[in-house]
C-alpha cells in the first residue's frame, strides 16, 4: 500500500511514478474523499468533546436542582449528529480504502516505464552452448532417460501436470536439497510454511483483491476465505505481520521450500511443454526483513545470491532489469535471472529478485523501533527465488547434454542423483 501522505504532499509526483505502469490515474477522486473524511472526523471529534463536557455537566446541575431538560435534548441532537457523522466517516473510509488497495507500488526512480519490450539486460554469465549435433529438447531426453511422465501426470492432474521420477526424482530433489544447504551456509533461517493460507497473506503480499482469481482458492461451508500458496514470499510476507521488531534484530534473513499452486489462466504457447509452465512446481524462496536504508544492498545480495546458485549449476544465463509495468503489482523494482533453453531459442526466468520497499509493510503493519528515536517505522521487504526448478531441469538436460542422448549431471547434484551421467 503506498503513504497517503505522498498523495496529500504531491499527487502529480506520485501520479507521474504510477504512469511508468499504468495508462491512467487520476487521485482527484480520491483527495476529494480524503478532505471530506478528514473534515468529518473533525467534526465528529469536537462534538464528541462537547457531548463529554455536557455530559459532566449535567450531575452538576441537578445536584443543584437546577433543570436539565434542554441540556439532555441538546445530547439527543449532538448524539444523533455523531452517529450520523461516524456512518459517513465509515463509508468514506472505505472508499480510500478501496482506491488505496488497488494501487501499485511506484516503480523506483531507477526503473523505466513501459513493458517486456524495455526490459534491460544488465549482464551475461557463460557462453551459448554449441552442439556438434543435432541436440535434444528437454521433453524427449526426460523421456528417454525416463526422468519424467508427462502423460500420467496429465493423467492424475490433468493439463499443466507432471510426475518425476527414478534419476528424473533424485535431480529434482537434488536441487531443492542443494538450494537448502546454500542458504543455510549463507545464514538464512529455514522455514517450512503451510501450504493453506488466509485471506490476509494474500492481502499483505498484494495479491488480494485485485489479483484474487489467479490463486486455488478453497469452498469452505463456514466462508472462510483460504487458498493454496502461489509461492511462498505470500507466506513468508506475513511471518512477521502485525509485529513490531527490533532495529538490532535487522535484517531477518528467513527461505522456504514449498511446491507453488498456480492457476496460470490462458493458453499454453507451444513452446512452453514439458515444465516450462504448469500449475505445481518446487520453489526455494528467499526473503528479507530490512530497515529502509538496507534494502538496496540487501537487494544485490539476493540477486548474487541466485546467479551463485545458477553458475554452481554451469547453466548459461543473463539477468534483466525489469521494466515497470513487466513487475509485480508489489514490486518497486525487478531483476530476472533467466536461464537459455536451446530448444526454444530463448531464455527463461528461474528467479525474480524484487524489493517492495516499505509497500507491503504497510498492508501487514510490520514496522520496526529505531533505537535512536524509539519512533516506528516500516520495514522494507525483498524477496528472490532461490530457486525455482521447473524452467532448471529443462534448461539442465538441454544445456548439458551430450552426442548420445545422455546429459552430464551438474557436480553439486551428483552426490543425492549417485551418477555422474544420466543414460
Amino acid at each position: 500500500m503506498l503513504d497517503i501522505n505522498l498523495i496529500r504532499k504531491d499527487p502529480e509526483k506520485v501520479r507521474q511514478a504510477l504512469l511508468k505502469r499504468m495508462d491512467e490515474i487520476s487521485f482527484d477522486e480520491l483527495l476529494a474523499w480524503d478532505a471530506e473524511y478528514r473534515a468529518t472526523l473533525t467534526e465528529s471529534e469536537s462534538l464528541k468533546a462537547q457531548r463529554n463536557a455536557v455530559s459532566a455537566m449535567i450531575p452538576r446541575m441537578k445536584k443543584q436542582g437546577e433543570d436539565v431538560t434542554a441540556k439532555l435534548e441538546e445530547m439527543k441532537v449532538i448524539a444523533d449528529r455523531i452517529k450520523d457523522l461516524d456512518a459517513k466517516a465509515d463509508e468514506l473510509s472505505a472508499k480510500i480504502k478501496e482506491f488505496m488497495d488497488a494501487l501499485p507500488n511506484m516503480p523506483a526512480e531507477d526503473v523505466v516505464a513501459g513493458g517486456k519490450e524495455n526490459n534491460r539486460v544488465v549482464r551475461v554469465w557463460g557462453e551459448v552452448p554449441q552442439f556438434d549435433f543435432t541436440p535434444k529438447d528437454h521433453i524427449e531426453l526426460a523421456e528417454s532417460l525416463g526422468l519424467v511422465d508427462y502423460q500420467r501426470g496429465a493423467k492424475i492432474g490433468g493439463s499443466g501436470f507432471w510426475i518425476y521420477k527414478g534419476n528424473g526424482a533424485l535431480l529434482e530433489w537434488a536441487l531443492i536439497n542443494f538450494f537448502i544447504q546454500e542458504h543455510i551456509k549463507d545464514g538464512y533461517e529455514f522455514i517450512l510454511p503451510p501450504h493453506i493460507l488466509n485471506e490476509e497473506c494474500g492481502y499483505t503480499a498484494g495479491q488480494f483483491p485485485k489479483f484474487k482469481d489467479d490463486v486455488f482458492t478453497l469452498n469452505n461451508p463456514d466462508g472462510r476465505v483460504q487458498f493454496l500458496l502461489p509461492t511462498a514470499e505470500t507466506a513468508l510476507i506475513s511471518y512477521h505481520r502485525n509485529e513490531v521488531l527490533k532495529e538490532e534484530e535487522l535484517p531477518k534473513k528467513y527461505f522456504a521450500y514449498t511446491p507453488c499452486y498456480r492457476k496460470e489462466a490462458g493458453s499454453y504457447r507451444a513452446e512452453e511443454r514439458g515444465m516450462i509452465r504448469g500449475h505445481q512446481f518446487n520453489k526455494v524462496e528467499m526473503f528479507q526483513y530490512t530497515k529502509p536504508e538496507d534494502s538496496e544492498k540487501a537487494l544485490e545480495e539476493l540477486i548474487g545470491k541466485a546467479e551463485a546458485l545458477v553458475q554452481k549449476l554451469g547453466l548459461h544465463y543473463r539477468v534483466s532489469k525489469l521494466a515497470a509495468k513487466d513487475c509485480s503489482a508489489s514490486m518497486g523494482k525487478t531483476y530476472d535471472i533467466e536461464v537459455w533453453i536451446p530448444s526454444m531459442n530463448q531464455y527463461k526466468e528461474v528467479s525474480s529478485a524484487s524489493n517492495a520497499y516499505d509497500y507491503q509493510a504497510r498492508r501487514g503493519n510490520m514496522r520496526f523501533k529505531r533505537t535512536e528515536t524509539k519512533k516506528n517505522e516500516y520495514l522494507h521487504t525483498l524477496n528472490a527465488s532461490g530457486l525455482a526448478t521447473s524452467r532448471l531441469l529443462p534448461a539442465i538436460l538441454e544445456q548439458h547434454q551430450q552426442k548420445d542422448g545422455s546429459v552430464i549431471v551438474p557436480e553439486v547434484l551428483r552426490a543425492i542423483v549417485g551418477t555422474d551421467i544420466l543414460r
